[in-house]
């Protein structure tokens, strides 16, 4: 809750307000020999409060992520890390759980893809897309982890809600040392617990948009030192992107029973979680470019159009198989686990934390092939020199099409892709404190599977037109080239099962040499090994009727025989780090950290067993007073070992090799007088590729600019609070730059600069009811965020494929708390 302190300033929660309504907050700093709570229960929050206790010690609020299990305070914090309330996390009103991260520096985050699917890079590491360098964590256990699956990202697999109390995110640092190695990105989505008293919470809110949603939790004791938690939430809606069917549908439900033991002596605590969400994939859409100049396509709506719709919706290929766009992409999982954390001696803590995860996270998508071109011309792509229109009807009744051969068609692909997936995680520490030094060492034993089934390519011709008609062409000589639309059935088929075994045993030593300098060391081994079996395309495809006439059956994939994965490495990983703070008001911290990054299963389906190997040193000055704010991090990294795969002309194609960055993060709040504060926050990345091959090692692109990462970004957050009475109004609005990148490794594909306004006002009555308006993309922008990845260089001038950011949108929340 907002406080007035006898400084006549306005915090919330002990955090500037700007900090919270832009989704950062940092803490103050605190005398550098302050000791850090000794049980977890320090950790978390009462339900109702901000991300610190609004009485504490400024200063004191407690990190977990990127420690070796009992937290730290932000000052002491020799790494650069992020944390967002969930107050913040609610005015940064974000459009997915990826979408969070935009808030983050040196973090590159494109939501575009919707609730799901989304694409996030960190520091300048090269990447294909997904987030193939970021780790979810739910209490401070991987939700799953390999990060990055084709198809698969970590952010897939939770949803924000109201149950969350707080989200951390560290860069670098120690994230090689803990949980499963991540040198990238670990961001750790820390839960509500109950307290002493019974407490709940409602909230109702509608989109412009047609989204309905309700989100609700309830906590309190259930004896003694015990209490629980239950809540989450229920939504369904078409979308911004409006398919003309129900395309967002589902839920989530959270639930733990947290127990302190006597004489805080630490704390238990079990949870579950159940998901069941599914939204429609976002994919690239006709965008006409000229340089670096953007506009629409004719009839198609940048900001809200999509392909999809109710002639898409429900299709049946080649091979028979039947398929609903409304499935979309998600998520049914089952996550349960257990966090255990005890002094079982004078000094000595065990620390214990276990994940089960289980489910299935399936796509089903309409994957655009081609921009927008002439029948005409797709005739000769379909039939070959020489062909020409017959004929052009629509498939599903209604004559034929308007304008003949010279109508814009376009190919999409009805892309099946179905994981069954499972990962247990456990993470065994022991730590001993005796004076000023405290030493940590662990286990680390995580076993995850996946059942995969895909069935790529499936193109069918569509009318370059939101909500697109399916249409059938027929070629001179009476040649088909559809059958019900379809061009063409399966042309990359996967039917594989996959274990992955990680062992890892780490160590990490942290001493506080004066009460004012503070070091820490630590290593990490860890053993990754992989079997499975994997079955690909047969060499041959088939002609389904054998009739050389029907053009959109003569080369379907069919699936080949099974081969064996068999694949086992071990690596070290290390880092070492100093925090000094020369006054109360201001630290400084530098670091150097070995992390490694093992073949995930796509990758060894494809024969790339290369581990990758990222060294990083990195500097930060953290201020701290009254009126302002300000933590600055440079880094630099290399990155060697990059091993992915991108889907070019429906198959794999390999992208091997390194890159270098060298960048600088800077956040801070202004606060000149009363009520009033300023948010900034930005990001310098100078990022090259060395030594790096695409389509399969034939393009070298070493010194061009690493894909989908720009030079400068950043976030200004104005924001505006007062009580009058009873009521607390706030206004706040948010500024993003993102500037030119490339959406290739070849640099062809330009991306250019844009700004993103959001803004949003609030009133609290009686601090028990909130009512909220937030605005999105205010000015309908037209930002992109990804060419065509299906393509290898450009596009060309005019009409080409693109994803651009969501159209503007509006939500109007009303919450009650009791």
């Amino acid at each position: 809750m907002n406080k007035i302190l006898g400084n006549g300033y306005l915090w919330a929660s002990a955090a500037p307000l700007a900090l919270l309504i832009a989704g950062q907050a940092h803490a103050q700093t605190a005398p550098a020999d302050a000791a850090v709570p000794a049980t977890s229960t320090a950790q978390r929050a009462a339900p109702d409060a901000g991300i610190v206790d609004p009485d504490a010690q400024a200063g004191e609020d407690i990190i977990v992520v990127g420690t070796a299990g009992g937290g730290t305070r932000r000052q002491n914090a020799a790494f650069a890390v992020t944390t967002l309330s969930n107050d913040a996390i609610e005015r940064a009103a974000p459009n997915s759980t990826a979408d969070l991260l935009r808030t983050v520096p040196g973090v590159m985050a494109e939501s575009s893809g919707g609730q799901n699917g989304a694409n996030i890079f960190v520091r300048g590491y090269p990447s294909g897309g997904d987030a193939q360098f970021v780790t979810f964590q739910l209490g401070g256990v991987p939700i799953f982890p390999p990060s990055t699956l084709s198809f698969l990202e970590n952010s897939q697999l939770i949803r924000l809600d109201e149950t969350v109390q707080r989200v951390e995110a560290v860069r670098g640092g120690t994230g090689s040392l803990f949980s499963n190695g991540q040198p990238g990105l670990t961001v750790n989505v820390v839960p509500r617990v109950g307290g002493d008293t019974f407490k709940g919470f409602a909230k109702f809110s509608y989109t412009d948009y047609d989204e309905a949603r309700g989100d609700a939790w309830v906590s309190g004791p259930l004896g003694g030192n015990t209490s629980f938690m239950v809540g989450g939430y229920y939504a369904q809606g078409n979308g911004i992107r409006d398919p003309r069917y129900r395309a967002e549908k589902g839920g989530q439900v959270t639930a733990n029973i947290h127990h302190d033991f006597d004489d805080d002596r630490g704390s238990v605590e079990v949870y579950a979680r159940y998901l069941n969400d599914h939204g429609q994939w976002l994919l690239p859409i006709p965008i006409v470019q000229n340089g670096s100049k953007i506009s629409e396509y004719t009839g198609f709506d940048a900001g809200t159009g999509t392909l999809a719709g109710p002639e898409t919706r429900v299709t049946t290929n080649l091979v028979g198989r039947t398929l609903d766009l409304a499935e979309g992409r998600g998520a049914k999982v089952v996550n349960t686990g257990l966090t255990f954390d005890y002094e079982v001696a004078g000094g000595v803590r065990l620390r214990e934390r276990l994940s089960y995860l289980g489910g299935d996270a399936d796509t089903v998508g309409l994957v655009p092939a081609d921009a927008p071109t002439a029948a005409s011309a797709l005739a000769t792509t379909l039939g070959g020199a020489g062909s020409t229109v017959a004929s052009l009807t629509y498939a599903n009744g209604g004559g034929a099409v308007a304008g003949g051969a010279a109508t814009p068609l376009m190919r999409a692909g009805i892309w099946e892709v179905r994981k069954k997936i499972s990962s247990f995680v456990s993470d065994s520490a022991l730590e001993w404190t005796a004076g000023s030094n405290k030493l940590t060492g662990g286990f680390y034993y995580a076993n995850y599977t996946t059942r995969d089934n895909w069935s790529l390519g499936n193109q069918i011709l569509l009318t370059a037109t939101p909500n697109a008609r399916v249409v059938d062409m027929t070629l001179n000589g009476g040649r088909a080239a559809t059958l019900r639309g379809f061009t063409s059935g399966p042309t990359f088929l996967v039917n594989a099962g996959y274990e992955g075994n990680d062992y890892a045993l780490y160590g990490v030593d942290e001493l506080q040499i004066t009460p004012k300098l503070r070091v820490d060391g630590g290593v990490r081994w860890q053993r990754h090994e992989v079997t499975g079996t994997v079955r690909t395309p047969a060499a041959a495809a088939a002609n389904l009727d054998g009739n050389a006439a029907t053009l959109y059956d003569n080369a379907v994939a069919v699936i080949g025989a099974p081969t064996r994965i068999d694949y086992g490495d071990s690596k070290w990983s290390w880092t070492a780090g100093v925090n000094y703070d020369f006054t109360r008001t201001i630290g400084v911290f530098g670091r150097y950290s070995r992390g490694n990054s093992f073949p995930a299963f796509d990758n060894l389906r494809e024969g790339l067993t290369i581990v990758a190997q990222v060294d990083t040193y990195e500097g930060g000055l953290k201020l701290s007073l009254p009126w302002i704010n300000l933590y600055a991090t440079g880094f630099h990294n290399t990155f060697d070992g990059l091993a992915t795969t991108q889907i070019i002309n429906n198959v794999p194609s390999s992208q091997t090799g390194g890159a270098k960055a060298t960048g600088v993060e800077l956040e801070g709040t202004l606060r000149p007088f009363r009520g009033f504060s300023l948010n900034a926050s930005g990001t310098y990345l100078d990022a090259t590729y060395r030594g790096f091959f695409s389509n399969n090692g034939l393009i070298d692109n070493t010194g061009n600019r690493v894909q989908r990462q720009p030079k400068w970004g950043w976030r200004v957050t104005p924001a505006y609070e007062l009580p009058i009475g009873t009521l607390r109004p706030a206004l706040f609005a948010t500024l993003q730059y993102t500037g030119d990148r490339f959406s290739d490794p070849e640099n062809q594909q330009l991306l250019p600069h844009f700004y993103q306004l959001d803004a949003g006002v609030s009133v609290d009555v009686l601090d028990h009811v909130r009512l909220q308006v937030t605005g999105n993309n205010l000015t309908n922008e037209i930002g992109l965020t990804e060419g065509n990845p299906r393509t290898i260089g450009s596009q060309g001038a005019g009409p080409i494929l693109a994803r651009p950011i969501l159209g503007r949108s509006f939500r109007f929340s009303a919450a009650v708390n009791f």
